[in-house]
């Protein structure tokens, strides 16, 4: 069915702190609404709002129709213990939910409850409208046309991150909801999950409200934009595509600039104005205090007229200033100004692998012959599932090999950006596992140093694996900072980071010197971060260019 989901007054906070206010958003058939802004600035609370799993501080939301499904796909699908890909597959879809209530319903029927025959039909049409009747099928059809060779009822934990990614993929592939709310559908997605995912959200006639940090993906796919201005307080919308959006806020920026700075330039003329006749008023009275005899009536009365006329002017002028429409000062966004701090030069050799071969269960890498010299700025590209992160891991020197050799040459040291972030992933406070990974940067330094990213006294003390992902990314970011490195190893940096960071970090990557080893199928970031060799990696094949 068609439906349409409608947000009135919409506001939400976390304690003292506002996220947003007075948000209103129609979510039509057809529509494909780009949901962007700062880490923080509420993306990912606005969607489980419109989802209903939250409850907004104030505001309503309308569903039409009703009995409309509503799919809520969070950016980092849940891997539940003991739950297998078919069963993560039928939650998400909605299905096992559909069906736990299709059962009640039956079982309503068997007893003969009052109203079981309308709540039956009503759980019927859901099941069905969701695509229970052949789920099974298609499921089976969908993974073996993504690559998920594995079998479904394979437990989800016991996926690699290429297959989880995939499953993940399937599950939204094969949703049948009527309107859409997808937090960072693109994150660990390669270049063909990614054109699937494009085509998948073009081709959808629900309504959809997405969040993503892949600008190509939003260049491709929103039709319209609604950004949570944080640091404006402010609800914007903009018609048109992302790009579009792009231009539509940097002339709305400057005009703010421009107006601002207008209303500034009148308001200090006009003060300056009356602090002038304000002055000779004062000095009127003393002359006419100091100059006038007695017996001068008419020149004490002229000078007494003159300092009338000039208080007279003083307090127009100053009318003037408070009819004057106040403009307030546009508010600087929190900007990451991120460098990497660069350790000595390494030798000229900086990794190698030699005859390297890796047996993971069914899955063979190599044989690899490479060599990484010293400021090579390697980008590394290969469908999911194909073997970058082992490459990765045999160059480091943590993944045993089971024939040939690796190495790392003299006075090479590592800084990495892991895809799962997993140095913030304990329960351990942020503060404390930065720390241990800096140790011979002082507390304080270290709390200043994740303060200019984004991460104050709200977070530091906050166990690690409670931050969001946006907010472990950065913590990452931080340490490259926090410590010199000469080998920089990133392997999917730009998942969860907002625009404006990634942008930063493209900039960051510019100036850095030593040697680079880049996974990313951010496309964007693959024209933007100059490289001088491509690495690509196919069934744990590997051919260099």
């Amino acid at each position: 069915m068609t439906a349409t989901l409608v947000a009135k007054d919409l506001a939400a906070g976390h304690g003292e702190r506002i996220l947003f206010s007075a948000l209103d958003l129609v979510v039509a058939p057809g529509d494909v609404i780009g949901l962007v802004g700062v880490n923080g600035a509420g993306k990912s609370t606005l969607l489980r709002l419109l989802a209903g799993l939250d409850t907004p501080e104030s505001g309503s939301l309308r569903l039409s129709p009703p009995t409309a499904t509503v799919g809520h796909l969070p950016q980092e699908p849940e891997r539940r213990p003991g739950e297998s890909v078919r069963a993560f597959l039928g939650r998400r879809t909605g299905v096992s939910a559909a069906q736990a209530e299709l059962d009640a319903a039956t079982q309503g029927l068997v007893d003969e409850t009052p109203g079981a025959d309308d709540a039956y039909s009503t759980a019927l049409e859901r099941w069905l409208d969701l695509g229970g009747a052949d789920l099974d099928e298609r499921a089976e059809e969908v993974a073996a046309d993504l690559g998920l060779t594995v079998g479904l009822d394979l437990p989800m934990t016991a996926l690699s991150g290429g297959q989880a990614a995939r499953a993940g993929l399937a599950s939204l592939l094969l949703s049948r909801y009527d309107v859409f709310l997808l937090d960072e559908p693109t994150n660990d997605l390669d270049l063909d999950g990614l054109d699937r995912l494009e085509s998948f959200v073009g081709g959808l006639r629900a309504g959809t409200v997405l969040i993503s940090h892949d600008r190509e993906f939003l260049t491709r796919t929103v039709t319209r934009v609604l950004e949570l201005d944080l640091a404006q307080q402010q609800v914007n919308h903009f018609g048109g595509g992302y790009a579009s959006y792009l231009e539509e806020r940097e002339r709305a920026r400057r005009h703010a600039r421009d107006e601002y700075e207008e209303y500034a330039d009148t308001v200090s003329s006009l003060e300056a104005r009356a602090r002038t006749q304000r002055s000779w008023m004062e000095k009127g009275v003393k002359n006419a205090r100091r100059k006038a005899p007695d017996n001068d009536k008419h020149g004490k009365a002229f000078r007494t007229e003159s300092t009338e006329k000039q208080a007279a002017k003083a307090r127009q002028t100053q009318r003037l200033i408070e009819r004057l429409d106040v403009v307030d000062e546009p508010r600087k966004e929190w900007e990451l100004r991120m460098e990497i701090a660069a350790a000595p030069r390494s030798g000229a050799v900086v990794a190698t692998l030699n005859g390297a071969k890796v047996q993971l269960g069914d899955f063979s890498f190599g044989p690899v012959d490479l060599q990484i010299d010293w400021a090579d700025r390697v980008a590394i590209t290969g469908a999911n599932g194909s073997g970058k992160s082992t490459l990765l891991a045999a160059l480091l020197g943590r993944l045993p090999l089971d024939a040939g050799q690796s190495s790392l040459g003299p006075g090479v040291v590592v800084g990495e950006v892991d895809q799962a972030r997993g140095l913030f992933l304990g329960e351990q406070p942020l503060l404390e596992a930065f720390g241990e990974a800096v140790p011979d940067l002082p507390p304080a330094d270290a709390r200043t140093l994740l303060a200019k990213f984004g991460l104050r006294a709200a977070h530091v003390l906050r166990p690690a694996a409670t931050l969001s992902p946006g907010e472990r990314t950065r913590a990452a970011l931080a340490l490259l900072q926090g410590r010199g490195v000469n080998l920089l190893v990133l392997d999917e940096p730009t998942n969860h980071l907002d625009l404006a960071a990634i942008e930063q970090l493209e900039s960051a990557l510019a100036s850095y010197t030593g040697t680079l080893l880049l996974v990313t199928h951010d496309r964007r970031m693959l024209d933007a971060v100059e490289t001088n060799r491509r690495i690509a990696v196919d069934s744990g094949q590997v051919s260099v260019s």
